[in-house]
């Protein structure tokens, strides 16, 4: 690492732009790979300059909110208009220009897959997929030694024939 690399990276337009690579989706190592470092060096840099993990982090904010809402809005189900377009001479402009041709206004249906994410990351309490039970009461261990016992004797025991 050059001595003093991280500087440019402490400037208001180096920040800006670390924080737009964030908000476009970047991960730590492609932002890393366009600053020219490794990983593990944006890794100490976000250590010690807290300026750099700051603007990381709300450029990450950013993306997160919109793919939350999105996640939502795909759980929920969405009305939405259809507009199709068709390219029309126009006489006057002497040109072809898009026209709305027609409207229809039309639902997305709520997604289950969409509905089981959410609840599971926001009420893993009720929604996950491994419960804990306890139990109160007692269980007793009746515990038999069948090891002596033939097939046969086994079958007759378990109401299995041939």
């Amino acid at each position: 690492m050059a001595k003093g690399k991280y500087e440019k990276w402490l400037t208001e337009e180096g920040l800006v732009l670390l924080e737009g690579w964030a908000r476009d989706g970047l991960t730590d190592e492609q932002i890393a790979y366009n600053v020219g470092i490794s990983r593990s060096t944006l890794n100490e840099w976000k250590k010690r300059y807290s300026d750099i993990s700051d603007a990381l982090k709300r450029g990450k904010e950013v993306v997160d909110l919109q793919v939350e809402n999105a996640l939502l809005k795909r759980a929920l189900g969405y009305e939405y208009e259809e507009i199709t377009e068709e390219s029309q001479w126009n006489k006057e402009a002497k040109q072809y220009e898009l026209v709305v041709t027609k409207r229809v206004k039309k639902r997305q249906a709520p997604d289950t897959t969409a509905q089981i994410f959410w609840l599971k990351n926001r009420r893993p309490d009720k929604w996950r997929d491994k419960q804990d039970v306890e139990h109160s009461g007692n269980v007793t261990n009746k515990n038999i030694d069948m090891s002596a016992l033939g097939i046969e004797e086994l079958k007759k025991l378990a109401k299995l024939d041939d």
